[in-house]
């Protein structure tokens, strides 16, 4: 054996008659689970579970130098057209696209397909 062999886990066998009293389990009967055409109702606990809800108008790979020359005012051209669609995700998987719109001057996510 070599000096990491040392380190690893030995197999042990079962000890024979160890003085040690054995008992058999009984486990309870298990009935069957729902048949998935119950009420909704029974899923009320997950509307307030809160989710991120985020869109992304366009992504833009760049070497780290390119990166560290960025100053306030620097422009970075995204890889979507102006009237592409936007990705929305939540929890971080994308859902759905839309198109930004102004509501009240606020951007705002008009739904496409989910």
């Amino acid at each position: 054996m070599t000096g990491s062999d040392e380190s690893l886990p030995q197999e042990t066998q079962p000890a024979e008659n160890s003085g040690a009293e054995t008992q058999g389990v009984e486990f309870a009967e298990i009935s069957p689970g729902g048949t998935g055409t119950e009420s909704p109702r029974g899923i009320e606990f997950l509307l307030d579970v809160p989710l991120e809800i985020s869109v992304e108008l366009g992504r833009k790979k760049m070497p780290i130098g390119d990166l560290l020359k960025l100053t306030h005012g620097s422009v970075v051209e995204l890889d979507k057209l102006t009237n592409s669609p936007v990705d929305i995700f939540i929890n971080h998987k994308l859902m759905g696209h839309g198109e930004v719109v102004v509501v009240n001057d606020r951007f705002a996510v008009r739904l496409i397909e989910i």
